[in-house]
């Protein structure tokens, strides 16, 4: 699936998302709507990763989405 996919399901798959990154909060899923760089931004922002590392774990997450 690629992120025009995920965005366009994004309400479907927002629980996957959730259970990935359990951190993350109803309304940061809400508040990302399915864009990559938000997402990235926030898994960055709640769990202390790095840009690159935080974007690897998308990029893999969403590989298999």
């Amino acid at each position: 699936m690629n992120m025009d996919q995920i965005e366009g399901k994004w309400k479907q798959i927002k629980g996957a998302a959730k259970e990935r990154w359990g951190e993350l909060t109803d309304d940061d899923l809400d508040r990302i709507e399915g864009k990559r760089d938000q997402l990235i931004g926030k898994v960055q922002e709640r769990y202390g990763h790095s840009k690159e590392v935080a974007e690897r774990e998308v990029d893999e997450w969403i590989s298999k989405a």
